[in-house]
C-alpha cells in the first residue's frame, strides 16, 4: 500500500459548500497500465470549485464515494511504473490528460479527477493514475512547468473545441471571403487560449472581461479587449424580461451597448467565431453578434446548462452551433506539441502568485469569492 499526505473533499450531508481537509490516505499498488506519480505544479480549474460548491451537483456523491481527490491540470513527476507500462517511464515530466471515461471513438465521457468514480487528483503528495492520463513533455522543453501546468487542461480543451469550430466555419466561408474574420471570447482561460490560438490562424480576436488585470493581459498579447463593465446589465433572465419593464429597458441598453461595439469592431461584418463558455445570461446577445454563416462555440456552461434560440432565425443566418468537451488523447498530444513549437501557452508573469500547499484551501475560497484576477491560479505541490 502507499500512503501519502492529500487535500480531500468529503461527501456533504447537505447542499452546503464543502472545504478542503488534510488527511493521511492510503491507496493500492500498482495493476496494469498504472502509474505512480508525484504532481509538482497544478493550475486551479473552475470543476474544482463545482465540486467545492457542490454546484451542479455533490460530485463526491455523484462517485459513491465518502471523500475524492480534486485536481486535474498541472505537471507531474513519474516515480513507478506498472511493468505494463510503455508510454512514460520514471523520471519522465508530463502534464496531464484528464481522461475519465470514453466512448468508443476515444472522446471523454466523465473526467478523471472529478466526476470519474475512484481517480486520483493532483491535491495529493503522490498520486496513482493511467497511464493514457499523462503526456511526456520534450525532455529540455522551452517552457516553464508553470506554464505547461496552467495551459495543461485548458489549451488542450481549446485546441479540441477550435479543431471542430474553425473545421465547420470553413466549411462555409474562408480567410479570403472575410477578410479579417473574427473571433472573440466570453470566458475564463479557456477562452483566452482558443483566441489566443485563433489569432495564429489569422482571426482578429477581442476577448471580454470585467477585471483590469486580465484586460491589461489580453491587450498585451495583441487581443483586442473589450470591457464588460460597460454593459453589466446584459444579465438575460426570460422570466424577468417578460414581467419587469424596468428589468427590460436596463438589459436592451445593455444589449445595445454590446452590440455597438461588436459591429464597430468588426466593420459591420459580425463576429465569425464566438466562444461563449457562459451561458445563459450572454447567449441571446451573443446570437446577433454573430455574422452571417458564423459559429457559435461552447466547451463550458458557468452560467447556465440550458438555453434557448429561434430555429428559423439561425437558418436563416446559417450559423452553425457547436458543442465539445474535453479532448482526445490524441488531441492533447498534438496540443502539446504544437505549444512547444510556437510558444502557444499561457503568458505567465514571474510576479505571479505560486500557492504552495498549506495555502491551497485560500486559494480555493479566493477563488469562489471571485479574488482570483488571474486566469491561470496555480499551486505547488512538490518541489522542482
Amino acid at each position: 500500500m502507499f500512503k501519502t499526505e492529500a487535500w480531500v473533499l468529503e461527501k456533504g450531508t447537505t447542499n452546503e459548500p464543502g472545504e478542503l481537509k488534510l488527511e493521511e490516505i492510503e491507496f493500492a499498488p500498482l495493476d496494469a497500465g498504472e502509474v505512480l506519480a508525484e504532481p509538482i505544479y497544478g493550475c486551479w480549474e473552475g470543476n474544482m470549485t463545482h465540486a467545492l460548491e457542490r454546484d451542479p451537483v455533490d460530485v463526491v456523491r455523484q462517485r459513491g464515494e465518502e471523500r475524492i481527490i480534486l485536481g486535474n491540470a498541472g505537471v507531474l513527476r513519474v516515480l513507478e511504473t506498472h511493468p505494463t507500462v510503455k508510454s512514460v517511464k520514471v523520471g519522465d515530466i508530463c502534464v496531464t490528460c484528464p481522461i475519465g471515461t470514453l466512448d468508443k471513438h476515444g472522446y471523454i465521457i466523465r473526467v478523471w479527477a472529478y466526476d470519474e468514480p475512484q481517480s486520483m487528483g493532483l491535491l495529493a503528495k503522490q498520486i496513482k493514475l493511467k497511464e493514457y492520463q499523462l503526456i511526456p513533455l520534450p525532455a529540455n522543453t522551452k517552457h516553464s512547468y508553470k506554464q505547461w501546468a496552467a495551459g495543461s487542461l485548458k489549451y488542450s480543451t481549446a485546441w479540441s473545441n477550435w479543431k471542430v469550430a474553425y473545421g465547420c466555419w470553413t466549411q462555409q466561408m474562408s480567410n479570403e471571403t472575410l477578410s479579417p474574420p473574427y473571433a472573440w471570447g466570453w470566458g475564463g482561460g479557456v477562452a483566452f487560449g482558443e483566441v489566443a490560438l485563433a489569432k495564429m490562424y489569422g482571426f482578429r480576436g477581442a476577448m471580454v472581461s470585467s477585471i483590469d488585470e486580465r484586460l491589461k493581459l489580453i491587450e498585451k498579447m495583441q487581443i483586442t479587449p473589450v470591457d464588460r463593465r460597460e454593459f453589466m446589465d446584459l444579465n438575460y433572465n426570460d422570466d424577468l424580461y417578460k414581467t419587469d419593464r424596468n428589468y427590460k429597458k436596463k438589459y436592451l441598453k445593455a444589449e445595445n451597448t454590446f452590440l455597438a461595439k461588436v459591429f464597430e469592431q468588426t466593420q459591420d461584418n459580425g463576429v465569425s467565431i464566438f466562444i461563449d463558455n457562459i451561458g445563459e445570461p450572454v447567449y441571446r446577445a451573443t446570437l446577433k453578434a454573430l455574422g452571417r454563416q458564423g459559429v457559435i462555440t461552447t466547451l463550458g456552461w458557468k452560467l447556465g446548462m440550458n438555453t434557448t434560440f429561434n430555429r428559423a432565425i439561425e437558418c436563416v443566418r446559417r450559423h452553425i452551433h457547436v458543442f465539445t468537451h474535453g479532448s482526445k488523447y490524441s488531441e492533447g498530444v498534438a496540443a502539446m506539441h504544437f505549444a512547444e513549437e510556437t510558444g502557444w501557452l499561457p503568458p505567465l508573469e514571474e510576479h505571479e502568485k505560486v500557492y504552495p500547499w498549506n495555502e491551497i484551501p485560500q486559494l480555493a475560497k479566493e477563488y469562489s469569492e471571485n479574488k482570483i484576477t488571474t486566469y491561470f491560479p496555480i499551486f505547488q505541490v512538490n518541489p522542482i
